[in-house]
């Protein structure tokens, strides 16, 4: 590792210079004062880039945002007003969760009877089974009557179905889902998951549900075609999404998904505020049971609703589904007065993840990175951003989400030494001698997005085999790896070697290697001596192929 330097400059007084002779010597050995300045270089030592064989030319992290749309500005009960309204309140609790629970029930059988028999389901529901579930949408009345809210503030009118076929609305508790099926009973888009809930499931699918998995581009695309289809048609109600995918805190518009405006049909953007000073009925980072039971003791929970202005698709039918979902998201967000962020639902997963790591970390929505924006600039998804931070996470960072050298190495299964320090440095762009997640994460993205690392990674595979061999063996290996660094001991290299080889057979497949690579993908250095006068055109290509 390069060293400081220190420069010791020597300079004559002017009045010694001008008292000599242009034969005198520079420097006078006589004892009139000499001024001596030492100038230190404090700059950082400069490193190499090692991922410059890829054709890396380094990266850069944004600045961070202090915009948490996730949290709950009253998790916990706080002043004596609030634990007196508890008191006084706890034996209408109790009437309550009677009421919410018959509610419930008498809802559940009515929608069980509405269901029964009909097996037609990719129809419209019959109209008489429809007047049966007249009974449900009463009951869900009494629910959010149960739940405080005894009147509920209504500002605008819901469009014609003809005029506007697709309703969306910002989401911040599991209010306003009640709230719609009793308002406008509509065909509702929601996860999967949903339709394992008690009573919950049985209650949607009378709604003609159309269910996603976020994480399933076919599913996604068969989700958007069951919005066309119903849309399309006015014997289907109304279609309903909540396009920012997750409940936040109301005090920020979260990044959109597309599923409502790819079908390019007129959508009605409908509003939810629920106004407090006391009690934060969002949805966020709290439990489902705590927030009910502060639902329950509240005197009153105010909840408004505004229906806004039909937005229509530009009529050259040449607007993208980004700029159609951005252009509602922008009215939304001045009739809700609040600011726009690039958050999504993956980074309520990050949020998840850190602040139930064993880490006890103070801030955990210091992790998230506002990932639609990361997803668009990067190419990488929620999964794969969550599977990084669980490695960020083995590296046990401090309270304040910092990782140290070490704690970097002893993951990756690397010793101190100047290559290993110049990983951590192209990680390290702050040069604070510790890494955040943000830079974790943009800094492997960044290698793993690159255009020669599928390429690499199957001629690093190539170099490593030996003969007609299809699996690496610890001694070639071994003698790959010390080529980057030279003195590991065999402890070192076995522990390196486990890494690779996961399912322990002494051997390294080439599924294991690239699973290796892509859930590490720094480690890739560790063949670039091997890989720097490679022809990545041509062997790489055909390697990948092969491989994939």
């Amino acid at each position: 590792m390069p060293s400081n330097h220190y420069t010791q400059t020597t300079l004559t007084s002017t009045a010694a210079m001008g008292e000599a002779g242009l034969t005198s010597p520079l420097l006078s050995s006589s004892d009139q004062p000499h001024l001596i300045l030492t100038v230190h270089d404090d700059s950082p030592p400069q490193f190499r880039n090692p991922f410059a064989f890829l054709g890396s030319g380094g990266f850069t992290v944004p600045v961070s945002t202090t915009a948490d749309p996730f949290k709950n500005n009253t998790l916990e009960v706080a002043g004596v007003y609030e634990w007196l309204k508890i008191g006084v309140c706890l034996p209408i609790a109790i009437v309550r969760l009677v009421l919410f629970g018959v509610s419930l029930l008498v809802g559940f059988v009515a929608t069980k009877l509405a269901l029964l028999g009909w097996k037609d389901r990719q129809n419209p529901m019959p109209k008489w089974r429809c007047r049966i579930m007249w009974i449900t949408r009463v009951c869900t009345r009494c629910i959010l009557f149960a739940f405080g809210y005894h009147w509920i503030r209504r500002k605008g009118k819901p469009a014609p179905r003809a005029m506007a076929p697709i309703v969306v609305s910002n989401h911040v508790s599991f209010i306003e889902p009640i709230f719609y099926f009793y308002e406008l009973f509509p065909t509702i888009v929601a996860s999967e998951s949903h339709d394992s809930l008690p009573f919950v499931g049985t209650i949607i699918r009378a709604m003609q549900v159309i269910y996603v998995n976020r994480f399933s581009p076919s599913s996604r695309r068969q989700a958007v075609s069951e919005i066309k289809r119903k849309a399309a048609s006015d014997r289907f109600p109304r279609v309903l999404l909540f396009p920012e995918g997750t409940t936040t805190n109301g005090r920020y518009l979260i990044s959109f998904e597309l599923g409502a405006f790819i079908p390019g049909y007129p959508i009605q953007p409908v509003i939810v505020r629920y106004p407090h000073v006391h009690f934060d009925q969002s949805w966020g980072h709290i439990s489902l049971g705590r927030l009910m039971f502060r639902m329950f003791t509240q005197f009153h929970n105010f909840m408004e609703v505004e229906y806004l202005p039909v937005v229509f698709p530009l009529d050259n039918k040449k607007e993208s589904a980004f700029h159609f979902a951005q252009r509602t998201s922008h009215a939304m967000a001045a009739a809700l007065n609040v600011v726009q962020t690039s958050h999504s639902f993956g980074d309520l997963m990050l949020l998840m993840k850190a602040a139930n790591s064993k880490s006890k970390q103070v801030r955990p929505s210091a992790y998230m990175v506002e990932m639609a924006s990361v997803k668009s600039s990067l190419n990488i998804s929620s999964m794969e951003a969550v599977d990084l931070l669980d490695r960020f996470l083995s590296m046990n960072p401090d309270p304040s989400g910092h990782v140290t050298y070490h704690d970097f190495l002893r993951v990756l299964r690397l010793k101190p030494c100047t290559f290993s320090e110049e990983i951590f440095a192209f990680i390290d762009v702050d040069r604070n001698h510790a890494i955040t997640f943000k830079q974790f994460l943009f800094g492997s993205a960044h290698v793993l997005k690159l255009r020669l690392f599928r390429q690499s990674c199957a001629l690093a595979f190539s170099e490593c085999v030996s003969g007609d061999n299809v699996y690496i063996l610890k001694q070639q290996f071994g003698d790959i790896i010390r080529s980057a660094i030279p003195d590991l001991n065999e402890d070192e290299m076995d522990q390196l070697f486990d890494l690779f080889d996961t399912d322990c057979d002494g051997r390294i497949s080439k599924d294991e290697f690239f699973t290796c690579l892509r859930r590490n993908p720094l480690l890739i250095a560790l063949f670039s001596p091997f890989l720097l006068n490679k022809d990545f055109s041509d062997d790489g290509n055909r390697l990948l192929e092969e491989i994939v």
